[in-house]
Formats: structure tokens, C-alpha cells, sequence
């Protein structure tokens, strides 16, 4: 069977090879929860991905897979299923094998053969995969100590999503390559402050990274970042307030708004020497940062000489803005469906409701005035234009009646994200 394979055939090969069976060998590896399926109110999920064995370098560095069959099958049959594993968990050394052997795949474009046959003797070492993954990365000396220095962890067996992984090991090895413009895409609920914190860890334990700042665009975002997922920095982290710099910590946290402002005096990042933070990771980084002339994109030019991360769920890319010009293409992307595929993230449902004047817009009489005795624009008015343009007030109640109608006849106490185009809005 296939079990008996793995247990009497490949798990002493890998072994013999130099493996170590506590640290470097994971079998059954299960890497997405399968999706949420959902039928009117009730929900089950699907069959998730599961790998024979993931083989790593060092905790949460994934460097080869393998895929079992059992005897009936032929030494590559697992290859495929091996192949697509390795592109979703950024796997570059994929085996096969049915006991007899294995069949190797080279995944970098770096081998003089892409296939080859390897007997159960010929199972490659780690220090000789992990020297092929170095070339293929493109690192060498200082990097790839940097790339080897290991993640947090608090020993509670809290393992970084894979995607998670994928994006701070790429994020790490382009700054160790001196990457100085790093741009980060994920959507929206999968993990963000988490994945920012171990790339920052792992900059600062590594020494190449020794002042950062990490800037977000909203209160709770930086408290529940402090007392959560940024926690272990303890002492060497600060968040700065009531514009005072002081210099003696290593982590700074802020606002946007906190270190910009409109008067000269209100710029508290000026108090900093331009070459004062080696590495400024930006939360939200489509917020304006990618408007040449917006408020932080300031602090960004004033600091260019630090490596520059920036994370968004939505880069921005209008003729105005873009995210992409600045930060270069991103080194990864987690995408909002790849996130509801894998059942990390559930489903949406749209719910429309269609008001009179979305469908039909809406036209002033002739002469008609606003509520401030201004003349209104004689034409037809549609959805664009609604609180931008024009506020019709009815309207707006109307939407707002239409939400609370629905969290009433739902759950009041859902957590509710309302977009509005300003304050009054």
C-alpha cells in the first residue's frame, strides 16, 4: 500500500540521506482547508490539499515534496499532482516515487536535466538542495544568512499559513538580495499584520535590518498590532504619540497622520535623520502612497535610502496612481478567490438592492435649487455621481433604513464595514 511505501521505503531514504526526521521531514501535509461550500443556511467544506511529504531546510522552509503511489503504479505517476503542490507552495525540487526509486523534477531551470531517475540511495542531501535553492534564489554570502535566520515562534505549534510562508521567505530573500522597493499583495483576511511581523522579525534578528517603522493608516490597526501580533518585540518598540521622537527604541509604530501634517512643526518624521530607519513597511499601502504629491509619499522620499515594503489587498493603478510604479511588481500575490478556493477565506453572497434613481437617475426641474439657493446643473445625474457630485438626501436614508433592516433581520451585533465618501456621508 501506499503507506507501507512511504513507511518502509522513502521515510529511511530520506534518512539515510541526512535528514532528520523531528525537524526537516513533514508527511500528510495539509495546506488548504477546502472550501466552504454553502446551501441555503447550511455550509460543509470540501476536500482540502494534502502533500505525502514536505520537506524543509529549516522550520517553515519549505524546500522539496514528494508524492507517493503504491507498487501497482509507475515510479512518476504522482509527478502531476507533485508538480501543481510544489507551484502553490513555491516548492522548487519535486520527487516522485512508488518505492522502487523516485523519479526527480528540477523545478528552477537551473539543472542540466529537468528530469532524471534516482535510485533510493540517490536521495540528494539537504545542504546539496539547499545549495541549488541558493543559486536559483540568487543568493550568496550575507544573504543567504539573512534567508537562514529562522522565524518567530512561541512554541504553542502555531505554523504560518502557506501562502503566509511563500510571501515572507520571498520578501526576506529580495531584501537580503538588496531589493530597496518591495510590494506585497493579499487580500483582505488573510493575515497581513502576522506575515509583516515575521518578515520584520526575522530582518531585525538577522542584524541587516536594525531601525523600522512600520506605518498603518488606522488607530486600532496599530493598538491591536502592538498588544498582538507585534507583542514579542516587547521594549525595543514604541509607538509614536503626541508627535515626540524618541530615538532610543529599534520598532516604531504610526499613524500616517500621526508623522504628517500640514505645518512644518507638525512634521515629527523631520526629528529623524533621512538615514535613521533601514526598513519602513507600510500597511494599506494603496491609502495614497502611490500619489506623487499625497501626505506620506513625503515621508517615503524623505526616508528613500530604507527598504521600502509596502502591503496592499488592492494595489492601485489609475492614470493618477499607481503602487506598481513605485514598488515595482510585487514579489507575491494572494488573491481574494485563491482565498475563498483554498477555505481560508468564506464565500460572498451579493445581496442587491435597487433604488428608483440608481436604475433611472435622476434630473433637477428647470431652475430647480439645491438646499443652499445654488442653481443645480440641468442633466441627468446617475450613481457616479451620488454624494460625490450630488448628496440626495433622501437616498442616503434610504440606504442606510435598507442596512438596518437587514442586520435586524440577520444578526445586529455582525461586525459591519459601511463605505462612505466622507464625513457627512
Amino acid at each position: 500500500s501506499e503507506r507501507d511505501v512511504c513507511t518502509k521505503f522513502i521515510t529511511p531514504a530520506l534518512v539515510a540521506a541526512g535528514w532528520d526526521l523531528q525537524t526537516q521531514i513533514r508527511e500528510e501535509v495539509s495546506f488548504t482547508k477546502g472550501r466552504i461550500i454553502v446551501r441555503g443556511k447550511l455550509h460543509s467544506r470540501g476536500k482540502g490539499k494534502r502533500a505525502d511529504y514536505v520537506l524543509y531546510s529549516r522550520p517553515n522552509q519549505p524546500i522539496a515534496l514528494i508524492e507517493a503511489k503504491d507498487q501497482t503504479y509507475g515510479l512518476g505517476s504522482g509527478m502531476q499532482q507533485g508538480l501543481d503542490y510544489a507551484e502553490t507552495l513555491d516548492i522548487p525540487f519535486v520527487f516522485s516515487s512508488n518505492g522502487y526509486g523516485f523519479l526527480f523534477h528540477d523545478r528552477t531551470g537551473n539543472a542540466a536535466k529537468q528530469e532524471s531517475e534516482l535510485t533510493l540511495a540517490e536521495f540528494p542531501s539537504p545542504s546539496e538542495l539547499w545549495e541549488r535553492y541558493c543559486a536559483w534564489r540568487g543568493l550568496a554570502g550575507q544573504a543567504i544568512a539573512t534567508a537562514e535566520t529562522p522565524y518567530y515562534d512561541d512554541g504553542s505549534g502555531r505554523f504560518p499559513r502557506y501562502y503566509q510562508v511563500t510571501a515572507v521567505n520571498r520578501t526576506v530573500e529580495a531584501v537580503a538580495r538588496g531589493q530597496q522597493r518591495i510590494l506585497l499583495v493579499m487580500a483582505t483576511g488573510t493575515g497581513k499584520t502576522y506575515t509583516a511581523f515575521q518578515i520584520i522579525w526575522r530582518l531585525w534578528k538577522a542584524k541587516i535590518k536594525k531601525r523600522i517603522l512600520f506605518l498603518a493608516d488606522r488607530n486600532i490597526l496599530i493598538d491591536q498590532t502592538r498588544t498582538n501580533d507585534f507583542k514579542p518585540f516587547g521594549q525595543a518598540m514604541t509607538k509614536i504619540e503626541k508627535r515626540q521622537a524618541n530615538k532610543a527604541y529599534e520598532i516604531y509604530l504610526s499613524l500616517y497622520q500621526a508623522v504628517t501634517g500640514n505645518d512644518e512643526e507638525k512634521n515629527i518624521y523631520k526629528q529623524f535623520s533621512p538615514d535613521f530607519f533601514d526598513l519602513i513597511v507600510i500597511d494599506e499601502c494603496h491609502r495614497g502612497s502611490a500619489a506623487e504629491d499625497s501626505a506620506w509619499r513625503e515621508i517615503l522620499e524623505y526616508f528613500k535610502s530604507a527598504t521600502q515594503i509596502g502591503m496592499t489587498a488592492t494595489p492601485k493603478e489609475t492614470k493618477e496612481v499607481s503602487s506598481i510604479h513605485y514598488f515595482g511588481e510585487p514579489v507575491f500575490k494572494y488573491s481574494l478567490r485563491e482565498g475563498i478556493d483554498d477555505g481560508f477565506l468564506a464565500p460572498y453572497k451579493v445581496i442587491r438592492i435597487d433604488i428608483d434613481k440608481d436604475l433611472q437617475g435622476w434630473r433637477p426641474a428647470k431652475g430647480q435649487a439645491d438646499k443652499h439657493g445654488n442653481l443645480i446643473e440641468d442633466r441627468i445625474y446617475n450613481q457616479k455621481d451620488f454624494d460625490r457630485t450630488l448628496v440626495l438626501e433622501k437616498r442616503t436614508e434610504l440606504v442606510a433604513a435598507k442596512i438596518t433592516e437587514f442586520l435586524k433581520a440577520t444578526d445586529p451585533f455582525a461586525k459591519t464595514i459601511v463605505f462612505c465618501e466622507d464625513i457627512d456621508h
